[in-house]
């Protein structure tokens, strides 16, 4: 009986809902964007093109791995017990993360699951692998150093003591800090304690030499402060690593010094920061001047220090993140480029101090004003190896507050991440203030593909899993406004295939001409036309137009034009954008920071200003055709209201638009359909206006009348009474109107406390109220053909759908889990039923609530390309083979840390059965052993493991012959110098006889 009087009421004549059941009601996870939670660190694997993005545990969920690759190639790793991740590191085929719980864990890239877990005895304080090796080296907090065989899934039997305490042997505690192999020998390994850097070797088995940073009494060192000097002291060690070549040692330490040392004496050669040189032996007070006179400032800690090299390795560089006065307001990145390194063998001490001192060039990385960079990611062009710096050609920043700045290495230019990176990375680069979702049609949409000016692409990895293709819906665009004023759109999906995968970019500050004050608060897109409006805070309306750019490559200077109010910003256009969505025109004045904004598919655009102010824009011109207040309706309102508010309740509280809704449908009391929007407002009133052509051609806006509700409109929903789909005011639609079309239409309003349906402008209608929760977004959703029902998000946490026009509730489910109920009047709510929720600051959900209660979120997205392989490791130069150094390879290593007795790898397997292959197609005989008994050959395991015996006494004969040579080199050398020490006798011997007449 209520279902037939609400029907009544509304003036719908048939229930919309019949064909809606509870038994549909079950939410699906279709999709999730962004990141979960604050990024920690930062990988990437250049001969895979992958990168990896580590998060830190919060109330928003556990640490959690997001591995990238090419245009939506995403899969998530989850650690096996909650906790945030600490460091990543890709090495061959595997990634390695290490927790804050104290567990490192081996994931396969091929099977996108656990690989190996392991526990250390210890507090783990660094990990180190290498593209080349099983081993994965873990130091310590104790300074030891242990061994772990990734591919046997165990810890091996090597392990290194602590070096230090044969240095210091009264050290309480020397923890590792860092563990770097040398880049050309992998047989030595730089190891750096909280105290100092030994160089190790593996073939020798003990340290060679001790690097230890000291400064002495009257020495102010990196210090400003002079009270510091009074004393002798070493500086705490934070950084160790390599020259690219190996030739050098740079130390990093808690002063923000860096010092740099000869790998193979330990001399001191220069100790420098980023202002200063020779800090070493300054006894004066020179540092940064502080706020005031006779006060320093501090600086700030050694974050990360990269020595990077270009495609020659003599090339090199430090990239340093951190070290900058802490008064400084810019605190990018500085690159000290040092060019080519002067020949070790011919130079002096004096050349190479000179060298480190005068950089070739120094310049800074920019990042924005007053934010910190804790860590960076090197984007390197092939090669894994030089530690993943070897010819980078960008870089990615992390800042302190979790966001990500892409900049091209070495000249620090911004790198958007539109079509570069994943679209779940563009939520944290930089975060996202607010998102908004359109239904575009399909074939609109894959006809609107941006053509930019960019370089090569960073990520081409992996492959996507095929997903069905739904190629009749219009396709959900999501537009995210960013806080740097960057809008980036691109198409979220139905949980299927994405035909038109690419992003497209609006630059609103340079549309705006100001890079200030660009904070974005209302986005609306035309599912038709694919205009975009952009309302701002300081209460510019900004339009946006798909077009071709016709000063492309040409940086043009606005020219202020005024026409009916607006102000024409096309040539604000990008200068590297050859097409998409450029600036078309600009609505400035003093209206106050826009609420409501809606652009329509028949070339109208609507907005609300917080003042009360409403104002409306023919894109025809473009004209502003209307622009009033919300008082001058006050007076003339109709309340439909059940439960009416405290009578100076809306005479104290300021009127502001909140929803606007375009719809074509008729008036109560008229024979004909008209072009209608509504406005909503915080105080509940529904205001009606009317579109009319008038006789100059334009249109004009006229008022039609205002009903007034209870409380704040969250939603506003035209339908058609007899079929209830959409009563949209589409370019059909309103071409239909010269030929008399008429639409017998309703409006449900939707308010936090209640929902009202009715037909404008009359108070008559159906209403519901809910008085235990408020409501914060509601849609009316349409499920196949079955029928329509109202969807609400309600405060209880519960997604909840009401028949139309009974206004009964049909079905709930609570999406408190899913999504944020804080921020549930932050989600959008699409026609076909699906829910755009976020989760968590920089994370989104794509639920649904009419489907079968599937998790659809799990990746099958392939990372692992069996193809990539692994370009050989540098070695040693012909001078330092010369010069005795002993060159392990890393096979020598992996028998050197796992002993002659350990079964050969999969990797030793692999590389054997390929070279025998390649033997066999090359028609060459195969290795054999003597036959047996049985006249068989030898057998495959048999044959491997006689292979690894060969290897492990070649090594051995290795080291014999580096004797032999070091012996029959230091012979040669005296020979040389007995020869010219007689050719000099002689030489002199014969001037002094000419002298004689001998």
């Amino acid at each position: 009986m209520a279902q037939f009087l609400r029907g009544k009421q509304a003036g719908i004549q048939h229930d919309l809902s019949a064909g809606l059941n509870p038994e549909l009601f079950d939410l699906d996870y279709v999709a999730r964007y962004g990141i979960n939670s604050q990024i920690s660190t930062l990988a990437y694997d250049p001969v895979q093109s992958l990168l990896a993005v580590g998060t830190n545990e919060s109330r928003f969920g556990s640490g959690q791995i997001y591995v990238f690759g090419q245009k939506r190639v995403c899969v998530v790793l989850k650690l096996p017990r909650p906790s945030s991740i600490r460091a990543l590191q890709f090495c061959a085929g595997k990634l390695m993360s290490l927790d804050s719980k104290n567990d490192i864990v081996f994931f396969s890239l091929e099977t996108k699951r656990v690989y190996a877990t392991y526990s250390p005895p210890g507090k783990v304080t660094t990990v180190l692998t290498d593209p080349t090796l099983d081993y994965a080296l873990v130091g310590l907090q104790s300074g030891d150093i242990l061994a772990y065989d990734i591919d046997r899934q165990g810890p091996a039997p090597y392990k290194i003591r602590n070096l230090w305490r044969e240095r210091n042997p009264r050290a309480r505690l020397s923890s590792i800090v860092t563990l770097a192999l040398h880049p050309r020998d992998i047989g030595t390994l730089l190891i750096g304690y909280s105290e100092g850097a030994v160089v190790y070797s593996f073939k020798q088995n003990k340290p060679l030499t001790f690097i230890q940073y000291e400064l002495q009494p009257g020495v102010s060192g990196a210090y400003a402060d002079p009270a510091s000097s009074g004393r002798a002291r070493t500086a705490q060690l934070v950084q160790a690593l390599w020259h690219p070549t190996g030739t050098f040692v740079m130390t990093g330490h808690e002063d923000s010094s860096l010092v740099i040392w000869d790998s193979k004496t330990g001399k001191l050669i220069l100790a420098r920061t980023l202002q200063e040189t020779n800090v070493d032996r300054r006894r004066s007070l020179s540092g940064t001047a502080g706020s005031g006179p006779g006060t320093f400032a501090l600086k700030s800690p050694l974050f990360r220090v990269v020595w990077c090299s270009k495609q020659n390795p003599d090339d090199t560089g430090i990239l340093v993140a951190g070290g900058t006065p802490s008064n400084s307001i810019d605190k990018g990145l500085t690159f000290l480029d040092f060019g080519q390194t002067p020949a070790y063998a011919t130079s002096s001490w004096q050349i190479l101090s000179d060298f480190f001192e005068k950089p070739k060039g120094q310049n800074t990385l920019p990042t924005p004003s007053n934010t910190e960079v804790v860590d960076f990611c090197i984007i390197p062009r092939k090669s894994p190896h030089y530690a993943g710096s070897h010819d980078p050609i960008a870089v990615i920043a992390l800042l302190a507050s979790g966001e990500l700045v892409t900049m091209s290495f070495p000249t620090g230019h911004p790198v958007t991440p539109t079509n570069q990176l994943h679209a779940s990375m563009s939520f944290v680069h930089p975060f996202v203030n607010h998102i908004s979702l359109a239904s575009i049609d399909r074939t609109r949409w894959l006809g609107m593909t941006e053509k930019r000016s960019q370089g090569p692409p960073i990520l081409v990895g992996g492959a996507e899993a095929p997903r069905p293709l739904k190629r009749y819906e219009d396709r959900n665009i999501i537009s995210t406004a960013h806080a740097d004023g960057t809008i980036r759109i691109w198409d979220a999906g139905h949980g299927d295939e994405i035909e038109n995968e690419a992003m497209l970019q609006v630059d609103v500050a340079r549309a705006l001409g100001r890079v200030d004050e660009v904070d974005i608060t209302q986005l609306s897109m035309s599912g038709a036309t694919g205009e975009l409006a952009v309302g701002l805070k300081t209460g510019e309306v900004a339009i946006f137009r798909y077009n071709r750019n016709t000063t492309f490559g040409q940086d043009n200077r606005h020219v202020p034009s005024m026409n009916f109010g607006l102000e024409s910003i096309i040539d604000r256009a990008e200068s590297s954008v050859k097409e998409g969505l450029l600036p078309f025109t600009l609505l400035e004045g003093p209206r106050g920071p826009v609420t409501a904004l809606h652009v329509s598919d028949i070339g109208f655009v609507v907005m609300g200003f917080q003042s009360g102010v409403i104002a409306v824009i023919d894109l025809r011109g473009p004209a502003l055709i209307y622009d009033t207040h919300l008082q001058d309706f006050s007076k003339t309102s109709t309340r439909g209201s059940l439960r009416r508010s405290s009578s100076g309740q809306n005479q104290v509280k300021a009127e502001s638009p909140t929803v606007i809704e375009f719809a074509v449908m008729s008036l109560e009391g008229e024979d004909y359909s008209s072009i209608l929007f509504f406005v909503g407002t915080n105080l509940g009133r529904c205001v009606t206006f009317k579109l009319l052509p008038q006789q100059t051609g334009g249109y004009g806006v006229h008022y039609a009348g205002v009903t007034s509700l209870d409380d704040r409109i969250v939603s506003i929903s035209p339908i058609s009474a007899d079929t209830g789909k959409p009563a949209r005011a589409s370019q059909m639609t309103v071409a239909s109107l010269r030929d008399g079309f008429r639409l017998n239409g309703v409006v449900i309003v939707v308010t936090q406390t209640g929902v009202k349906i009715f037909k404008p402008v009359g108070s008559k209608g159906a209403s519901k109220t809910w008085s235990d929760f408020l409501c914060d977004s509601a849609s009316v959703v349409r499920y196949e053909d079955r029928g329509c029902g109202l969807v609400c998000l309600l405060g209880d946490g519960t997604a909840r759908t009401y028949s139309i026009p009974g206004l009964k509730e049909i079905a709930s489910t609570n999406i408190g889990k899913s999504l944020d109920p804080r921020r549930f009047s932050e989600a959008v709510i699409t026609p076909t039923g699906d829910i755009f929720g976020w989760i968590g600051p920089s994370e989104i959900a794509v639920v649904n609530p009419w489907g079968s209660g599937q998790d659809l979120t799990s990746s099958l997205d392939k990372l692992y390309n069996n193809d990539a392989f692994i370009p050989p490791r540098p070695t040693i130069s012909n001078i330092q083979w010369i010069a005795g150094t002993q060159y392990v390879t890393p096979s020598d290593l992996d028998i050197l840390i796992g002993g002659p007795d350990r079964p050969p790898s999969k990797r030793m397997i692999e590389q054997m059965r390929s070279e025998e292959q390649q033997r066999r197609a090359a028609g060459q005989p195969t290795d054999q052993a003597g036959s047996s008994a049985g006249g068989q050959e030898e057998g495959y395991w048999a044959y491997m493991q006689r292979q690894v015996q060969e290897r492990t006494e070649r090594l051995n004969i290795m080291g014999d012959s580096m004797d032999k040579l070091e012996e029959q080199s230091s012979n040669w050398a005296d020979d040389v110098g007995k020869f010219v020490s007689q050719q000099k006798r002689k030489a002199v011997m014969g001037m002094i006889g000419s002298k004689f007449g001998f």
